[in-house]
């Protein structure tokens, strides 16, 4: 059983992303206010800001063994955020793309790499992409033609990864070589045609928990894609999801909403019945300050 989601903290973010837990911490993003926050333990307790950038922010990961440093998909491409607010970049890939871009959502895997996708401020067509950092810091684009990249989203052995195109309502998995972190060829896993895909998370079953962006719901399907269950919010717009233990913890937005509801843009949280695992931390061989304009295509 699942029980019904509730918001207990006083927040309202107007776009409140890149839920994910640690091992010990909730963090989550507001993106167009490039603010890092997290969940303290205390349910009813305020979000705490633990860092505010002059760039929007998309999702982060932290740094094995460098507490108090992050990797961030920020403003236009790839930096490491540090427990003092600086930014070193290791990338910015989309700073000379043709339309105004930005970094959305991001992930690391269970072998240590990020994922960040990028896509157009006015969600133009197939103007996004997804990159991968390996664990050398190299930034390289795997693919592109996206237009609204959410997730990825990895199984737990990091062998399948989940990717929505929430502009298309399509969400393909990918399978992933363990040792390169090539994609191989996707195969379509579930199109939602009554909202847009968003944030996701895979429980320890391989059920893929999904954020529906105006439907005011999340919803379980199975490794097969068959739909489990849905979860209803008193919020039209879901935007991620995280499970801490047997704790869904979900985001939502207010942007763009011309009368936004009491809910819209609170944190939720929900008991489930089938756990996840810790959000992995990004493994880089060596942490240090770099700048580079742009990535290989």
């Amino acid at each position: 059983m699942t029980a019904a989601p509730r918001s207990a903290r006083p927040d309202r973010l107007e776009l409140g992303e890149g839920v994910r837990w640690t091992g010990t911490d909730v963090v989550l993003v507001d993106i167009l206010a490039g603010r890092l926050l997290s969940a303290p333990h205390e349910p009813t307790a305020p979000l705490r800001t633990l860092a505010r950038l002059p760039v929007p922010l998309g999702a982060v990961a932290p740094v094995a063994g460098h507490a108090g440093t992050w990797i961030a998909a920020a403003g236009t491409g790839i930096a490491l955020l540090h427990g003092d607010g600086t930014l070193d970049w290791l990338a910015r890939p989309e700073d000379d793309a043709p339309a105004p871009m930005r970094m959305n959502d991001a992930v690391a895997d269970p072998f240590g790499r990020f994922w960040a996708g990028s896509m157009s401020y006015d969600a133009d067509e197939g103007a996004g992409s997804l990159y991968r950092v390996d664990r050398s810091g190299t930034v390289a684009r795997v693919l592109d033609g996206i237009t609204v990249p959410n997730g990825p989203a990895f199984t737990p052995d990091g062998g399948q990864m989940y990717l929505a195109d929430s502009a298309r309502g399509v969400v393909r998995r990918h399978p992933v070589d363990p040792v390169s972190g090539d994609l191989g060829a996707p195969e379509e896993f579930v199109t939602i045609r009554d909202g847009s895909p968003d944030g996701m998370a895979v429980d320890v079953e391989g059920g893929v928990w999904i954020a529906v962006w105006g439907t005011g719901t999340v919803r379980r399907h199975l490794p097969d894609g068959t739909l489990d269950r849905t979860l209803r919010l008193p919020a039209e717009q879901p935007a991620g999801v995280c499970l801490a233990h047997d704790v869904l913890h979900i985001t939502t937005a207010r942007v763009g909403l011309a009368a936004p509801g009491p809910e819209d843009g609170a944190v939720f949280t929900a008991r489930v019945d089938t756990p996840g695992t810790p959000t992995p931390a990004c493994r880089l061989d060596a942490v240090g300050q770099s700048s580079a304009p742009g990535v290989p295509a």
